[in-house]
């Protein structure tokens, strides 16, 4: 079993996270923590760096994409840099790459 480090960096109204290791079921309730805290400073203007990310599924991709609902609702964003491998891929099978502000495939 992998693990996930979400690394959190605050700017003003926003902030980094970067993403290491698997984004999965197991995991991806470390980053919905990581996301409720920043939306309850605050912060709408998210930007996730996924570069060194080595997996996510089904559960990792859901959290990102409620929490980008949750931040449009309020005028903010969730943006992916660094997009590669099976995230990449399954953001373009199932067309929510449109669901990151058209930058998710952003390159760093």
């Amino acid at each position: 079993m992998a693990d996930l480090d979400v690394e959190v960096e605050c700017v003003e109204s926003g902030a980094l996270l970067r993403l290491v290791g698997d984004l999965d079921k197991i995991t991806a309730p470390l980053l919905k923590e990581a996301l409720a805290k920043l939306f309850a400073e605050g912060r709408v203007e998210i930007v996730v760096d996924a570069a060194r990310l080595e997996f996510c599924d089904s559960s990792g991709l859901w959290t990102l994409v409620e929490h980008q609902r949750r931040v449009a609702a309020h005028a903010g964003s969730l943006r992916l840099v660094g997009v590669h491998g099976v995230l990449q891929r399954v953001l373009e099978v199932t067309g929510l790459k449109a669901a990151f502000d058209g930058v998710a495939l952003v390159e760093l």
